[in-house]
């Protein structure tokens, strides 16, 4: 794709129905998140991670392996253990007979088994579980797109896509995710708990005899297509400077930080909480009809680019204040500017 990329009405217009027509498939396998996949089309159409975070049983690797069948990726799942290790996530170098050759029959070489990360849309499912060094496998994948095993490095399929998803950190048999990589997840998706008439729909469509099978609605190359149209979305400078100003507020140590971020927060969001913030931001236009970014997308897009950006201190970790009061805090003092 060239850098000068410059989408016309066309591309536009493809970007919006195919996104409609996705948006409706996996509503119809997954019923009552709506929300949740909205936020994950976002994700998805910025080309970055996602973290999938709510009790067991709420549909979030349903909505993964439905997203992989919709698109027609490559899918690898990956269910972390305590007792995995980083190279049954990346791969391997074993010692192999060449039997193919008989001028070398008997001599052996070394050849590389790739692991499971090898993949468009790699499910990492329970990634809480694993031990913090097995979850570091993912960083430089998830980051660079490639992975180093011995003296090679080797590139990743694209487009390439980690969705993890994780059980509330105080389950027992979990470990934290490292703050380096939970920086890397574009945003992070709360999964609540369905509402009675949705349960009411899930018993229809999954006890029964129908068997419900998502149908192919892109491909990698037209996803790859509308990551582009999304990221040429023009974003006007006081948009870019209000988006400045909340993160900023995010950090207990700016003067215009709200007083619960000063009280609260320890470490407010990096640098790629601004990306995350206006990369969703531009595809939240687009999904709403418009080819340029608003102050409403900015605001939407805030809590699922910025929840696990903050990093409470002891006060706030004593007192239960959760990161969305703070983004509220946040938003509504930038406002009051």
């Amino acid at each position: 794709m060239p850098q000068n990329f410059e989408p016309d009405e066309a591309a536009i217009a493809t970007f919006m129905e195919t996104a409609q027509r996705l948006e409706a498939e996996l509503r119809t396998i997954v019923v009552g998140q709506e929300r949740v996949i909205r936020e994950l089309l976002l994700a998805l159409l910025a080309g970055g991670h996602v973290l999938l975070e709510g009790v067991p049983g709420l549909g979030k690797t349903l909505l993964v392996r439905t997203l992989a069948d919709a698109l027609t990726l490559k899918f690898a799942r990956i269910q972390f253990t305590p007792d995995l290790m980083p190279a049954d996530i990346v791969g391997t170098t074993i010692v192999t007979e060449q039997a193919d050759n008989p001028a070398a029959s008997g001599k052996r070489a070394f050849s590389f088994q790739p692991g499971p990360i090898f993949a468009n849309i790699v499910l990492a499912d329970e990634v809480n579980r694993a031990t913090p060094k097995t979850q570091s496998a993912l960083l430089e994948g998830m980051q660079e797109r490639t992975v180093s095993v011995g003296d090679r490095t080797r590139q990743l399929p694209q487009p390439f896509f980690v969705l993890a998803t994780q059980n509330p950190l105080e389950m027992e048999g979990t470990y934290p995710l490292p703050e380096a990589q939970l920086d890397r997840f574009l945003l992070k998706i709360m999964v609540n708990f369905p509402k009675a008439e949705d349960l009411m729909r899930i018993i229809d469509t999954t006890v029964g005899t129908l068997s419900l099978q998502a149908k192919a609605v892109a491909d990698g190359e037209q996803l790859q297509q509308m990551i582009a149209t999304a990221r040429a979305v023009p974003v006007a400078t006081h948009i870019k400077e209000q988006a400045v100003r909340l993160l900023l507020a995010t950090h207990p140590d700016q003067e215009d930080a709200p007083e619960k971020v000063r009280q609260f927060v320890r470490y407010g969001a990096s640098p790629r909480g601004l990306q995350a913030l206006i990369t969703t931001a531009k595809v939240r236009a687009l999904l709403e009809g418009r080819y340029n970014v608003s102050l409403e997308d900015l605001h939407a897009v805030a809590f699922p680019a910025l929840r696990h950006r903050l990093v409470l201190n002891f006060d706030g970790l004593a007192d239960g204040i959760t990161p969305e009061e703070l983004i509220e805090a946040v938003i509504e003092e930038v406002e009051a500017e």
